[in-house]
């Protein structure tokens, strides 16, 4: 198995680390309704993706998480 050869500083072990932070995640109004939203997703609130309805408004998205049934 490798081991190193020389110990990395705690400088250039936290360069490295410089871009392991979390970003804020990119929100959009939406077109229809001026709610804000997630790109590319249906609005939460109206149901519109674009430019047509394909929820009924405020209903909640059934994702695979929702068909995942609990052992008994």
């Amino acid at each position: 198995m490798a081991v190193p050869k020389v110990r990395t500083s705690r400088s250039r072990r936290n360069t490295r680390r410089a871009h392991h932070f979390l970003r804020p995640r990119g929100y959009s109004p939406c077109p229809n309704c001026r709610a804000v939203r997630l790109p590319h997703c249906v609005c939460p609130s109206c149901g519109h993706y674009r430019g047509r309805q394909v929820m009924a408004a405020g209903a909640k998205a059934k994702t695979a998480a929702d068909n995942f049934e609990q052992p008994s």
